[in-house]
């Protein structure tokens, strides 16, 4: 006969396979991504930056509405513990967001309001601290290590070196289909390198933390649980990975003024949304009245834009406060490595550990062994970030 625990774990672990099956294929940032970013560029420079560019994407292989209705038929009330099953509540009703994102990419407002449904919109605070970093002189940027110089065929072997020190094994691919200069594909186990970019060295010491050291982590780290939604993504998780990311650049002293500012762009970029610029505008923004190079312009307002209004990117700041002050409290960083986790969700983790349906992080962000930041004027801004 069957315990009344063991009832409860089978019918958690059969609803968490069953969510696992069918959000396998919803990983929005590769579809979010125009596929004819640098033609579009080429247009919109050539019109002076008036001609509003038009973003294709990637086409979407499943049936969305058939997804929506096997999320909200899972059996939730047959998990026991109040807190797990508020929890997969949680998890039921952010995927079928995600998935309202992805039925409506390059619908305009549609997607726009769907991306601040998921991922919110930058507050007055957030735009005060965006705009407190932009007030500092970035001249770290003037130093040999930012000068271009590897192609992304190139940079694969400083990833390669890098990840030795991880039992893991992953693939390289490169792409001309990406607004970022790298990323991790987690449903692909597979970094993806711009192969239109030049890179600099310090942007290779800050990729290889922060996209292997953390993002890639995470993913391996998320494979080794009983519950697959530690390997799909938590509520929110977009934000604490991302602070986790960049906060491994500032723990490897590779956290520079001209990085943050780069984060604080972004949040600007988001804000010029909320305030309904086009595209246009919010780069006449950034190279005009911010000074911004037309290159970094362009790429900052296509992640903005991407899509039809993507509001993600104001997370990497508040992301990066939130991390930095678990840190300094004394919290355990290791316990949001397990996997696509959110800050949110700590008792939860715990709770799924002590439980035995989730195991602590086998691999450790090499970054978080120790504080090596040097950067006083780095230290200087965290610490008064609202």
């Amino acid at each position: 006969m069957k315990t009344h625990n063991t009832v409860t774990s089978n019918s958690l672990l059969d609803i968490d396979k069953s969510i696992d099956a069918l959000v396998k294929q919803i990983e929005l940032l590769s579809l979010v991504n125009p596929t004819n970013i640098e033609a579009e560029k080429t247009r919109f420079f050539s019109s002076k930056y008036l001609i509003e560019p038009v973003f294709k994407y990637p086409e979407i292989n499943f049936d969305k509405f058939k997804l929506h209705r096997k999320l909200f038929t899972q059996k939730i009330e047959c998990i026991e513990n109040n807190e797990i099953k508020n929890f997969y509540e949680d998890i039921i009703y952010t995927y079928s967001g995600l998935i309202q994102c992805i039925e409506t990419i390059g619908n305009g407002k549609k997607f726009y309001y769907n991306s601040l449904h998921c991922f919110g919109t930058p507050t007055e605070i957030d735009v005060e601290n965006a705009k407190y970093i932009l007030h500092f002189k970035d001249t770290d940027k003037d130093s040999p290590a930012f000068v271009p110089k590897y192609n992304a065929k190139e940079a694969e072997s400083f990833f390669k070196t890098y990840s030795k020190q991880y039992d893991f094994s992953y693939h390289i691919k490169q792409s001309d289909k990406i607004s970022a200069i790298a990323m991790v594909s987690n449903h692909e186990k597979s970094l993806v390198l711009n192969s239109n970019h030049l890179y600099s060295d310090n942007e290779i010491a800050v990729l290889t933390n922060h996209e292997i050291g953390v993002h890639m982590v995470t993913t391996m780290n998320g494979l080794l649980h009983p519950l697959k939604i530690f390997s799909h993504g938590f509520p929110n998780n977009e934000e604490t990975q991302e602070g986790l990311a960049v906060f491994a650049e500032y723990m490897s002293d590779n956290l520079t003024v001209t990085r943050l500012k780069e984060l604080a762009y972004r949040v600007i970029a988001v804000n010029s949304l909320a305030k309904g610029y086009s595209f246009s505008k919010t780069f006449s923004l950034l190279h005009n009245q911010y000074d911004l190079d037309r290159e970094t312009a362009y790429y900052i307002s296509v992640r903005a834009h991407r899509g039809g209004g993507f509001t993600k990117d104001y997370l990497y700041l508040t992301g990066l406060k939130k991390v930095y002050d678990y840190y300094r409290s004394g919290n355990d960083l290791n316990l949001l490595l397990t996997g696509k986790v959110s800050l949110e969700y700590t008792k939860e983790i715990q709770l799924f550990i002590d439980k035995g349906l989730a195991v602590p992080a086998k691999y450790i962000t090499d970054a978080y062994a120790e504080n090596s930041n040097t950067n006083k004027t780095v230290d200087f801004i965290l610490k008064n970030l609202k």
